[in-house]
């Protein structure tokens, strides 16, 4: 999957994927090549879930009154 079909899914399907990555991951029998494979596909993917959390967490800010500074 490239990084432009990553940055185009939802929270959701990133983090969705992403907990198959680490379900195969737990695979003691998977080739090590297909282990860092897996391994950078999650990190991109984590890298998106980081990525639209921000996103969100940036709006809510937007949305909190100017006056209002409880954490």
């Amino acid at each position: 999957m490239s990084s432009d079909d990553l940055k185009n899914l939802s929270y959701e399907q990133a983090k969705l994927q992403l907990d198959e990555v680490v379900e195969r991951l737990e695979d003691k029998d998977l080739p090590l090549d297909d282990m860092v494979t897996l391994w950078e596909q999650g990190e991109r993917l984590a890298q998106v879930c980081e990525e639209k959390l921000a996103g969100a967490r940036a709006r809510l800010e937007a949305l909190r009154p100017s006056g209002d500074s409880a954490e």
